[in-house]
């Protein structure tokens, strides 16, 4: 049997040390997510003030001039919250809470468990796997 010393738990580290581990994992996943609809956000945001764009343009030319001044006026290339559009809040959060998250849990695993990431994860799969049973491998 291969052993896969990259997700095999250092001697002398707990249960509860690889499970809190597992849940700080975890907790940096559902960053990650939020991380994408941050990024999808932004896009959509843009996407619509673009459109939005367009459409002005088109009232404009449909001779419908002062509803597309004010429209163009009040909404077009609008900070969605005070002073920001969506990229500064990218770069705020990517530079900020993400940084930070990634790099305490990179720091944690160094300190904890010679930065092996997974620990919780490659247990369980040795729990629940079928020994013996193709597609039940523990390492490719």
């Amino acid at each position: 049997m291969a052993i896969d010393e990259e997700h095999t738990r250092p001697d002398g580290v707990d249960d509860l040390t690889v499970e809190a581990l597992g849940n700080i994992s975890e907790a940096l996943e559902a960053v990650e997510v939020a991380r994408g609809h941050l990024y999808a956000f932004h896009r959509l945001s843009g996407t619509a003030d673009l459109t939005l764009g367009k459409g002005v343009d088109q009232l404009r030319e449909a001779g419908h001039t002062e509803l597309a001044d004010r429209i163009e006026r009040e909404l077009v290339g609008r900070n969605v919250i005070q002073g920001r559009w969506t990229f500064q809040l990218v770069e705020e959060y990517d530079d900020g809470y993400y940084t930070a998250f990634r790099d305490l849990d990179r720091q944690a695993r160094e300190a904890l468990v010679g930065g092996r990431r997974h620990l919780y994860e490659a247990e369980m799969k040795e729990d629940r796997r079928t020994h013996g049973r193709p597609g039940h491998e523990r390492t490719p």
